[in-house]
């Protein structure tokens, strides 16, 4: 197996849970009321780092779709899967769009928080 050169995001990005690898941007959520097996999920329309497994059919609670697993490129957590054609024409709109588990990522926690921040100061305090 070649090297692995991972693609670097700008901005609060969402990570792999285990490896800590980059794999989408805040900005490129479609929605945040999707489901899977363990719980809740995002739908993104673009996703980096990542490797798919072979395209299957499968049965939803939106209807059949032919999808492809995703997986991290540096540990090979599985982290979702990646809509690639949608029986039902209401559901066209997931086509080429990707499913991470929130279970399995995890916010870039330094742009959560202001690091450089003083002990005890808030955004309400005017000293």
């Amino acid at each position: 197996m070649g090297r692995i050169f991972l693609v670097e995001l700008d901005g609060r990005a969402y990570r792999c849970r285990l490896c800590d690898s980059p794999l989408a941007l805040a900005d490129d959520i479609i929605s945040r009321s999707f489901s899977c097996r363990r719980g809740g999920a995002y739908l993104f329309s673009t996703v980096v780092n990542i490797t798919l497994g072979p395209e299957e059919e499968r049965l939803m609670l939106s209807g059949l779709h032919t999808v492809e697993d995703i997986f991290c490129c540096c540990c090979g957590q599985i982290l979702g899967w990646k809509y690639v054609i949608a029986h039902d024409r209401n559901q066209i709109y997931k086509e080429g769009k990707f499913v991470l588990e929130r279970w399995r990522i995890e916010v870039d926690v330094a742009e959560e928080f202001n690091l450089d921040a003083p002990p005890g100061s808030s955004d309400t305090e005017i000293p």
